[in-house]
């Protein structure tokens, strides 16, 4: 048996008005941001499930609770910095990570590699091992009416320690 295990994360939220949009913990320009406890960065979110899953240490709703006021506004990067910090102290390094992020709008393949960069750097990685992709849901759903965006992530662990 490897010391190899597989995690997958998921998460949703609601375009609101007066938010800023933060997705793989850069702003990016937009009418509206998401909604949510933290700032909702829906692809930082799905990255911390994946990472926690694959652990078997839970979800993010068990670490960063919605009814904790110390995590409202709180900056998902810092969020998964704390992930990546628990992932190394017990034992688990990143080998790779795929993320694909599911929006109408907007358009955010400018801000790609930045997402990537900054995603490697929370967790204390290089941007090669987090790979991301955008797509669209061709008008259908609620991603495709607008109404708000998904994400989903997954990843592969090592052991590296007992």
């Amino acid at each position: 048996m490897t010391g190899l295990r597989i995690g997958v994360g998921y998460d949703v939220h609601a375009f609101a008005p007066g938010r800023r949009l933060v997705l793989g913990g850069v702003e990016i320009p937009h009418a509206q941001g998401l909604a949510g406890h933290s700032d909702a960065d829906v692809l930082t979110h799905a990255l911390m499930d994946a990472i926690l899953g694959a652990m078997r240490a839970g979800d993010i709703g068990q670490h960063f609770p919605d009814t904790d006021e110390r995590w409202r506004d709180a900056h998902s990067l810092d969020l998964l910095s704390k992930v990546g910090e628990a992932m190394r102290a017990g034992g688990w390094a990143l080998v790779d990570a795929d993320c694909v992020l599911v929006l109408e709008q907007p358009k955010v393949s400018a801000y790609r590699d930045g997402m990537r960069e900054a995603m490697a750097a929370a967790l204390g990685v290089g941007p090669d091992r987090v790979g991301l992709k955008a797509t669209t849901t061709e008008g259908l759903g609620f991603t495709g009416r607008g109404e708000g965006a998904a994400a989903h992530a997954v990843v592969l662990l090592e052991r590296v320690s007992p």
